[in-house]
C-alpha cells in the first residue's frame, strides 16, 4: 500500500512496512480458541499463562471473559482452561485430568512438533542439547515432556564449547522456534565441529513465521534510519527482530504502543521502518503509523518478502 504525503506542512517520513509481520497462524489459533471457548462454554474460561505474549491482546480477551493464571491451582473446579501458544510440560494436562478438568490445548502446532521430536529422540537413546532461552515458557514446555536430566540447554557458543560429553555420546539437538536464524545457524555448526556424530531434525525447527519476520526487516532496515519493532519484552522473536535490525548498521527500539514512541526518536530522520512480532496485531501497526502522523507527513509503502497462507485446525472440540 502506498499512501501521498498528507499535512505538508509537516516535514515529510517515509515509513516503510515490513511483510510479513505480526500475527503467524499460531497466534490466530490460540486466540481463536480462546474466543471459541468463550462463546461455546460462556465466561470465565482461564488461560494458564499468558495465551500469546502481547498485553493488547491479552486485555481485549478479559475484557471478554478470559481470566489468565499463572498455575493450574488458580483455576476453579467445572471451569474450562485454555493453555497458551508456548506449549506446557505432560504434567499440566496430566494434573488437569487428574481433577477433572476440561482443557484445550493452544500450543502452536510447530511447538508440539518439536515436543514429538524430542519423545522420539529420547525413545532412541539420545541426549538432546535444547538450544533456546532460559525460562522462556517454550523451553520450559518442551523439557518437560522428556524425563529429567534427558535434555541440556544451550544458549551461546560459549555454552557449546562448555558441554562435556564424550566423543562418543549419542546426541541429538532441537531448538526453540522463535530464535535468531543467524545465531541457531551458528550454534548448530559449532554443535556439528564439536559432535559430528549429533542428530538433528529433518526441517528447520525455527518456524516459518519468525524465519519470514526476519528475513523481512533485513530488507527494510539497510534503508531505515530507525526500526521500531512492535512487540511486548518478554516476546522472543520480538527481541530477535530488534537484534536484526541493529546487526543491518540501524538503530531499532521495541514498542509496545503508538503511545510509546518519544517524537525526540525521529530527531534527523527521514526514513522509518516499521514492523511487529508474531503476537502484535495489525490495530497496532496502525495505531504506531497514526502516531507518526501526528508529527511527520507520512509517505508509507508495504514492502513484501514473502506471502503466507498457513492455517492450523482448532482442537476438535471447538468445531462444530
Amino acid at each position: 500500500m502506498n499512501a501521498p504525503f498528507q499535512n505538508s506542512g509537516k516535514p515529510p517520513l517515509q515509513v516503510l512496512i515490513a511483510a510479513p509481520r505480526g500475527f503467524c497462524a499460531g497466534v490466530d489459533r490460540a486466540i481463536e480458541i480462546v474466543e471459541r471457548a468463550l462463546e461455546r462454554y460462556g465466561a470465565p474460561v482461564y488461560v494458564r499463562h499468558e495465551i500469546v505474549h502481547n498485553r493488547y491482546v491479552v486485555d481485549e480477551l478479559k475484557a471478554k471473559g478470559a481470566v489468565f493464571v499463572e498455575e493450574l491451582d488458580q483455576v476453579p473446579d467445572g471451569v474450562p482452561v485454555v493453555f497458551s501458544a508456548h506449549g506446557v510440560p505432560k504434567s499440566v494436562p496430566a494434573e488437569a485430568e487428574n481433577r477433572g478438568l476440561d482443557y484445550l490445548d493452544a500450543t502452536c502446532p510447530l511447538v508440539s512438533k518439536v515436543h514429538r521430536q524430542a519423545e522420539r529422540q529420547i525413545e532412541a537413546g539420545r541426549h538432546i542439547v535444547f538450544i533456546g532461552h532460559k525460562g522462556h515458557p517454550e523451553v520450559i514446555g518442551t523439557f518437560g515432556q522428556v524425563s529429567e536430566g534427558g535434555m541440556t540447554l544451550v544458549e551461546t557458543l560459549a555454552d557449546v564449547a562448555a558441554l562435556d560429553f564424550p566423543a562418543d555420546a549419542r546426541l541429538a539437538f532441537l531448538t526453540q522456534t522463535t530464535l535468531s536464524v543467524d545465531d541457531t545457524a551458528a550454534i548448530v555448526a559449532a554443535l556439528r565441529a564439536r559432535f559430528p556424530q549429533i542428530v538433528g531434525p529433518k526441517a528447520e525447527d525455527i518456524c516459518y513465521a519468525t524465519s519470514n519476520r526476519q528475513a523481512a526487516v533485513k530488507r527494510i532496515a539497510p534503508e531505515c534510519d530507525l526500526v521500531l519493532v512492535i512487540g511486548a519484552p518478554n516476546s522472543s522473536n520480538s527481541l530477535r527482530l530488534v537484534e536484526v535490525a541493529e546487526r543491518c548498521g540501524t538503530e531499532a527500539r521495541l514498542i509496545q504502543r503508538g503511545s510509546d514512541i518519544d517524537p525526540a526518536w525521529l530527531d534527523g530522520v527521514g526514513t522509518i521502518g516499521v514492523t511487529a512480532g508474531a503476537s502484535a496485531p495489525e490495530a497496532l501497526v496502525r495505531e504506531v503509523v497514526d502516531r507518526l502522523a501526528e508529527w511527520r507527513a507520512v509517505e508509507e509503502h508495504t514492502l513484501v518478502t514473502a506471502e503466507e497462507k498457513m492455517i492450523f485446525k482448532l482442537p476438535r472440540q471447538l468445531v462444530d
